[in-house]
C-alpha cells in the first residue's frame, strides 16, 4: 500500500470549489489507473486555508506509473477550472506496519 498527500494553501471560502472541481477533474483520472483505492480531503481545524488530499493506492509502483504526461494536463485542466493554481506540498509514503496484517 502507498499512501499520497498533497498539501495545498487554498482560501477557506474557496474550499467548496476546490474539492468540487477536484472531484470531477481528478478523481476520474485517478480512479481509471490500477491501484487507486479511495480518496479523501480533510481540513485542518488550526489552519483555516490548508486543505490536505489523501490517496491511497495498492502500490507505491501503481501510483508511479501514472504518466507524466496525463498528470501535467489533468493540473492544467484543473487551474483553469479554479481560474488560479496552487501548487502541493506533496509526500508520499509506502506502508511500513498496520494492525490489518496481524
Amino acid at each position: 500500500m502507498a499512501i499520497e498527500w498533497l498539501k495545498f494553501q487554498v482560501p477557506s471560502d474557496q474550499h467548496a470549489q476546490f474539492i468540487e472541481q477536484d472531484a470531477a477533474i481528478w478523481t476520474p483520472v485517478l480512479a481509471s489507473y490500477p491501484g487507486f483505492q479511495h480518496k479523501e480531503i480533510w481540513t485542518n481545524p488550526d489552519q483555516p486555508n490548508e486543505l490536505v488530499i489523501v490517496i491511497h493506492w495498492a502500490s507505491f509502483e501503481q501510483w508511479q506509473a501514472i504518466p507524466q504526461s496525463v498528470l501535467d494536463n489533468t493540473t492544467q485542466r484543473f487551474h483553469e477550472a479554479m481560474g488560479a493554481e496552487y501548487p502541493p506540498e506533496s509526500t508520499g509514503f509506502r506502508l511500513a506496519w498496520s494492525s490489518e496484517q496481524g
